[in-house]
């Protein structure tokens, strides 16, 4: 992956680490797809390999990553999902037409159709997020802690507790940030 861009957010769960390749939306967001060639790489880290992409297809996927975010928002918040979320997620995982296969070595793996990949692969991601946000897997939607980050996650955690979408980026930015806070305030105690 190239060093221009900054480093992709990946996590085990496919809709939820997609709506991480737009990070710090409360704060200053970094977009991690910004080229239509660096979502044919994140796309290829999970496994659903295209051989390209359009801007228009780059447009329809980050449409299906903020749909995806309000959705797993609002359900995270009990709250009634968007309209115009549920129906980006519909009509996205409608238009899907991939395949789900069992390789040799017993993998799951995904077969995309040659004439339309990049809408398979976000067909696949869709489907993902329906599976997600309707409660069928074993875990529970949260929003980071992070003020800034307030990124949508699932939980898979044997307590179901877990704080920060990440626990290398926003959970240790916010154990510095108290930890230094601490010292400022031991500090100015002790003068």
């Amino acid at each position: 992956m190239s060093a221009a861009f900054p480093d992709f957010r990946l996590g085990s769960v496919l809709a939820t680490s997609f709506t991480g390749t737009l990070s710090e939306r409360h704060g200053n967001p970094v977009e991690r797809i910004p080229t239509p060639h660096r979502l044919v790489d994140w796309l290829a880290v999970y496994g659903l390999a295209v051989d390209s992409c359009s801007p228009a297809q780059l447009d329809l996927a980050r449409e299906l990553r903020e749909s995806i975010h309000a959705a797993a928002t609002a359900a995270a918040l009990r709250d009634a999902l968007p309209a115009s979320a549920v129906q980006v997620i519909n009509d996205r995982s409608a238009r899907g037409r991939a395949s789900a296969v069992l390789t040799p070595e017993g993998e799951h793996r995904w077969r995309l159709s040659p004439a339309s990949r990049v809408a398979d692969a976000l067909g696949v991601i869709a489907a993902d997020a329906i599976s997600v946000i309707a409660g069928e897997r074993d875990g529970r939607l949260a929003l980071c802690a992070s003020p800034t980050c307030r990124a949508a996650f699932f939980d898979t955690s044997r307590s179901r507790t877990r704080r920060w979408c990440d626990m290398n980026t926003c959970g240790n930015r916010q154990k510095k940030a108290r930890f230094q806070a601490g010292r400022r305030h031991n500090a100015s105690s002790a003068e």
